[in-house]
């Protein structure tokens, strides 16, 4: 038998980038606002800015911290009821939670996206905000998404930790709301172990997030518009907000950028094989009776490096023997709501200031959702190994169940 295939690792980091290293290292120059210009930090984000067709990029330690950062910079006070998916990672309502707002979750249905009734209900006159966590690259519904949020005078975050290069109607995935902010952990399209980007077009805005992110002094003035321009209207914002705002630290070192940019013209490469991976196994899983691959929406097209699926008709007992028969076979599982302190389980958020309620619909789905890495570097063979492994730990399961219930 063949070896499972190996998940586990990031993506691998591009020789182009070990030059820059083993020069920043000689140097020690790893502070972004060290060199006068075109550190690697700024060349950074003009680079992901141009990428993703927006005005401003501004690179951060975390997602985490550029979703903190979009808060802040809205300049919400504090107690603001912020309305986000209750499917999503623990460290989003955490950085609510850090901006002194309020988490208040939606419920989210079986195809991992919000529930637009619910949305709608709760969009209340008491939110100040909405963030739009893209779970696991599934983009929720952002035409009706907008429409709401437009017409009730509410600004639109979109965490899209793991939707680089998804598109909606053609459209890239964090440049519809008023800020985006993408991840540069490991697992993710562009791995720098850590790291995050805030983007966005109004400057304004931007302006108040470079300064809190720790842009002292006048460090600000190392931040430019548009490929690289000066932009008077970004300037105006910073001279406006200088020492009026507190800085919070969360700036992106030089090293990681360095990591970074080589990686940024491999990302149309590594959309298509993701996509092309992960179609090719749901295809193969949704021949079975027991799995339910949820498709995308009509305007979605996905760039996932993973591939989540839904048990059907399992009881409890018999997720658990799922799971336990696919790791036998050389694949880890994931079940979001059985898996021990599962930061993606609403339930596990002890730190919410308020309860979230009950939220049936969100918790039904996570007892029976499931995630499988697919490594966009994964070849055929090896995602017929995953695909073969999870149909035949379905088989064993309820194969049996109804051997012996006949």
């Amino acid at each position: 038998m063949a070896p499972a295939p190996n998940v586990h690792d990031a993506e691998p980091i591009p020789e182009a980038a070990r030059a820059e290293i083993d020069r920043l290292l000689q140097s020690g120059d790893l502070f972004r606002y060290t060199a006068p210009e075109d550190a690697p930090v700024a060349l950074l984000e003009r680079e992901f800015a141009e990428a993703m067709g927006v005005k401003y990029a501004l690179a951060v330690s975390s997602c985490s911290a550029a979703l903190f950062l979009a808060l802040k910079a809205l300049g919400l006070p504090a107690g603001t009821r912020v309305l986000l998916p209750a499917f999503t990672f623990a460290a989003v309502p955490s950085s609510v939670i850090h901006a002194e707002c309020v988490p208040v979750l939606v419920e989210v249905g079986r195809d991992y996206r919000l529930d637009m009734d619910d949305f709608a209900a709760r969009l209340t006159p008491d939110i100040g905000a909405v963030i739009i966590s893209h779970m696991r690259g599934h983009t929720s519904d952002m035409d009706r998404i907008m429409e709401l949020a437009e017409a009730a005078g509410v600004p639109v975050i979109e965490d899209a930790a793991h939707s680089l290069g998804t598109l909606w109607h053609g459209q890239k995935i964090g440049t519809i709301g008023r800020l985006g902010a993408f991840s540069f952990q490991s697992y993710k399209m562009l791995n720098a172990g850590e790291g995050g980007m805030l983007i966005g077009d109004d400057a304004d805005t931007m302006a108040r997030a470079v300064i809190m992110s720790g842009a002292y002094e006048h460090n600000w003035k190392k931040h430019r518009g548009p490929r690289g321009q000066n932009d008077p209207e970004l300037e105006e914002a910073f001279m406006r907000w200088q020492n009026r705002l507190p800085l919070f630290n969360t700036r992106l070192s030089n090293l990681s950028a360095a990591v970074i940019r080589p990686q940024v013209p491999l990302l149309a490469g590594r959309v298509r094989d993701g996509l092309a991976n992960h179609d090719h196994v749901a295809k193969r899983l949704n021949t079975s009776p027991w799995i339910e691959v949820p498709a995308p929406l009509g305007p979605e097209t996905r760039a996932p490096d993973s591939i989540q699926f839904n048990l059907v008709g399992m009881s409890d007992d018999e997720v658990r023997a799922f799971a336990g028969l696919a790791h036998e076979r050389g694949v880890a599982v994931q079940v979001f709501g059985l898996s021990e302190d599962n930061a993606r389980a609403f339930w596990n958020w002890g730190f919410l200031p308020e309860a979230p309620g009950p939220l049936p619909q969100t918790r039904a789905m996570l007892m029976r959702a499931c995630d499988v890495r697919l490594p966009v570097r994964l070849t055929r063979p090896e995602l017929d190994f995953i695909a073969d492994a999870l149909l035949e730990a379905a088989e064993a399961v309820k194969g049996a169940a109804l051997a012996y219930g006949t």
